[in-house]
């Protein structure tokens, strides 16, 4: 049973985050990658916060550092080990960017549960000019007991 709830919940969440992504591409332009390493923690009630480490690849392949904090308001409870995420960054076709163009602070819906490994995604929308979308190319890597459903923040700033 508990395999099954698994299965469904990483179909549902490629299946919404996919079908966004897709929709995204046709009237956006694909800046690069962003990878964040999303320290471990525990999960309170009504949320939680976790210091984020993050590297963004252009697509030119210059790379720039960002430090960060992913915050969850809802339903967050359990413990959770480090985990990682990856996000494809557009920005509207036209939108001028320039260097440390990602700093600011992302919104969005988070959903993510884990027993042992588990899944989770956050399609975020922000950054400094509010034009920035973050969209999952891949789904959470994390271990621990954790539920988590609501609203998520990441506000990224310059590293060094």
């Amino acid at each position: 049973m508990l395999n099954f709830a698994r299965i469904a919940a990483v179909s549902a969440i490629t299946l919404f985050a996919g079908g966004h992504v897709l929709a995204e591409e046709a009237k956006s332009t694909k800046l690069g990658v962003l990878e964040c390493t999303i320290e471990g923690g525990f999960g309170l009630l009504l949320g939680s916060s976790k210091k984020a480490t993050c590297s963004f690849e252009h697509a030119d392949g210059t790379t720039e550092q960002y430090t960060g904090e992913l915050s969850k308001l809802g339903l967050d409870i359990g413990v959770s080990g480090e985990s990682y995420m990856t996000w494809i960054v557009f920005t509207p076709i036209g939108n001028e960017i320039g260097s440390h163009a990602l700093k600011g602070k992302y919104a969005g819906i988070t959903a993510g549960a884990s027993v042992g490994l588990g899944v989770g995604a956050n399609a975020l929308i922000g950054g400094s000019n509010e034009k920035i979308a973050l969209q999952p190319l891949s789904v959470e890597g994390k271990t621990g007991l954790n539920l988590a459903v609501g609203l998520s923040s990441l506000q990224l700033t310059p590293a060094g």
